[in-house]
C-alpha cells in the first residue's frame, strides 16, 4: 500500500491558517454552515430532523466531513462557522493561528475510538506492534493516540510503519488485507471489528497518559456575534444527550432514533445503537466546571490541548506550542443549560 503521509499532513495542517472575521459571509446572510462527522452522537438526530434549526431559529447548512482536520481546513477558508472536531486536530489548528472556541464538549475518551488489530496478525499486546502496518486518519485524535501508544512502547512510526490516510481509505486498505491494525472510530470501527479485535480503547489510552476529547467549536468571531445561536445549539445537544442517558429504550436497535442515525450516517440501526453505547458523554453541569471548559488556562480541556500540542511538536507534526490553550475553550454556552 502506498502512503501519502507527508502530503496529507502538510495539506491538512497548512490549510489551517489565521481566520478573518470578514469571511463569515454565510452567517452574515442568515445561514450558518456547520461541519459534522460520521460519529454516532445522540444529537446527530437533531441534524436529520431539523431540531437544531428550530431551536436556533436559523437556517443551517450541515456538511459532512471525514475528519476534524478537514473541518478545520473548511473553517480556515471561511466555508464553515461551527464544527465537530477532536482534540488533536484542534490543538494543531490553534497552534497554527486559527482562533476558535470550544463551546460544548461532545465526548471524552471512551470506547467509541479504538485500536483494532486484524485476526491472525500476531498482535496480542501493544509491544507486538513493532514491524506491523498500522493506520489512522491524518491529524486526528486517533492518529495522536496511535503515536502515543507507540511512544509508550518505545517504538517510532518507522518501527511500526504508520500510514496516515482518511478513514474510508483505511477501511478499503483493511479489506484488501494491507493493514495489520488501525485506530478508528465508527463506522470504520464496527467494520474492522468484523475481522479483528480491539487491542486498546481510547479510554485505555487515556489511562496510559494520552487523554482526548471531541468538541463543538465555533470561530471566535462567530461566537462573539452569535451567543444566542450557540446557547440554543448547545442546549439542543444536551437535550438529546440527556434523552440517551435517561431513556435507553428510545435509542435501541429498533428505535426511530437508531433508524434516523443509520439513514444520516450509514450502517444499520443496530450498528448505530451499538456505537452509541460506546460514548462517554459529559453532562453540561460537569462541562461547566474547571474539570473541562471553565477556568481558562486551568481548565481540563485547555490542559489536554496544551499537552497534545507539546506531543505533536515532539513528533514534528507542528512547529509551535502556545503558552496557553485556555482561551480556546469556554463554559459560557453550557453553564446555563438546565
Amino acid at each position: 500500500m502506498k502512503t501519502n503521509l507527508p502530503t496529507l499532513l502538510s495539506a491538512a495542517l497548512a490549510a489551517v491558517v489565521p481566520f478573518a472575521a470578514s469571511t463569515i459571509a454565510e452567517a452574515a446572510s442568515g445561514k450558518v454552515v456547520v461541519g459534522y462527522q460520521t460519529d454516532a452522537l445522540p444529537s446527530s438526530v437533531a441534524i436529520a430532523n431539523g431540531d437544531f434549526a428550530k431551536a436556533t431559529g436559523t437556517e443551517i447548512d450541515f456538511r459532512k466531513f471525514n475528519s476534524g482536520a478537514e473541518i478545520f481546513a473548511a473553517i480556515a477558508s471561511g466555508d464553515v462557522q461551527v464544527g465537530y472536531v477532536g482534540s488533536s486536530p484542534f490543538a494543531a489548528a490553534v497552534s497554527r493561528g486559527l482562533d476558535v472556541k470550544a463551546f460544548h464538549l461532545a465526548t471524552i475518551s471512551g470506547t467509541d475510538e479504538a485500536l483494532v488489530v486484524r485476526n491472525g496478525s500476531g498482535i496480542e499486546k501493544p509491544s507486538d506492534l513493532k514491524g506491523k502496518k498500522l493506520a489512522a486518519a491524518p491529524v486526528s485524535t486517533d492518529h495522536y493516540q496511535l503515536l502515543a501508544v507507540l511512544k509508550q512502547e518505545k517504538l517510532t512510526e518507522r518501527d511500526a510503519q504508520v500510514f496516515a490516510i482518511p478513514q474510508p481509505d483505511i477501511v478499503a486498505a483493511w479489506n484488501r488485507g494491507d493493514l495489520d491494525g488501525a485506530f478508528v472510530w465508527d463506522p470504520a470501527l464496527t467494520e474492522l471489528k468484523k475481522t479483528g479485535k480491539v487491542l486498546l480503547t481510547s479510554r485505555e489510552v487515556a489511562d496510559r497518559g494520552a487523554p482526548t476529547f471531541s468538541a463543538w467549536v465555533a470561530t471566535a468571531a462567530f461566537a462573539k456575534d452569535n451567543p444566542a445561536f450557540l446557547k440554543s445549539f448547545a442546549g439542543t445537544i444536551e437535550r438529546y444527550s440527556a434523552s440517551f442517558r435517561n431513556d435507553k429504550a428510545a435509542w435501541g436497535p429498533d428505535s426511530e432514533n437508531a433508524k434516523t442515525l443509520a439513514k444520516l450516517l450509514g450502517g444499520t440501526p443496530s450498528d448505530q445503537a451499538s456505537a452509541l453505547t460506546n460514548l462517554s458523554l459529559v453532562p453540561a453541569e460537569v462541562q461547566a466546571s474547571t474539570a473541562w471548559l471553565s477556568g481558562g488556562e486551568g481548565s481540563g480541556a485547555g490542559k489536554i490541548l496544551k499537552d497534545t500540542a507539546e506531543f505533536l511538536k515532539e513528533q514534528k507534526k507542528i512547529t509551535t506550542v502556545l503558552p496557553s490553550y485556555g482561551g480556546f475553550v469556554t463554559a459560557d454556552y453550557v453553564k446555563e443549560i438546565r
